[in-house]
């Protein structure tokens, strides 16, 4: 039986992560079997597993790529901000809150993953992705570099437990609403307009 191509392998391993991304976020990693994503993707559970090992090694696959969706939506939004560094910190601010808490990503990365992949690989995730995009915003909105470590870490926490904090409160518009005014504050405390 001839290998399948280069192009045809791809294309499966995509298919294979989709559908695991649908039935991790809408059911959890532990309703979630490996037969589930195989028939889902109209694939072999030995395409699964060809492609990612194993369920956790699919799991962290899919993570991975939700992590580098939510960076993408905060880099996208601060390009299109207004050129002072200050507007594209916050414009990617928002837009982490409101990517971290959208289907698919709210399940998979806040519910499930700190305890599927393990807090250190959680926070090597985000610190790759998000996290590194937070730095750079907060240095180029002028934040001390003695503090830009210790900035980014807590920021990114006071982020990641308000976007846990609107993921109890999916439809609660009012709670949106909040969250977004209440990170203005932080972020006019972090980076203070200048005077």
């Amino acid at each position: 039986m001839p290998r399948a191509s280069a192009s045809a392998a791809a294309q499966t391993a995509r298919q294979v992560l989709a559908s695991a991304t649908d039935l991790f976020a809408a059911q959890g990693f532990a309703a979630v079997s490996l037969d589930d994503v195989a028939r889902a993707a109209g694939v072999t559970r030995g395409a699964v597993y060809h492609h990612y090992a194993n369920k956790t090694g699919l799991f962290r696959a899919v993570a991975a790529h939700l992590q580098a969706d939510v960076a993408a939506a905060v880099v996208g939004a601060a390009e299109r901000a207004e050129p002072d560094p200050r507007a594209r910190l916050r414009a990617g601010s928002h837009a982490f809150l409101d990517a971290i808490t959208a289907a698919p990503a709210v399940r998979v990365l806040l519910v499930d993953a700190p305890a599927v992949i393990g807090w250190a690989q959680w926070r090597a995730l985000d610190a790759e992705h998000s996290a590194a995009h937070l730095r750079d915003a907060l240095a180029e909105a002028g934040v001390d570099g003695g503090l830009l470590d210790a900035l980014t870490a807590q920021l990114s926490g006071a982020m990641n437990e308000a976007a846990l904090w609107l993921a109890e409160r999916a439809d609660d518009a009012a709670a949106r609403e909040s969250a977004h005014r209440a990170l203005d504050r932080l972020l006019e405390a972090v980076a203070p307009r200048p005077a």
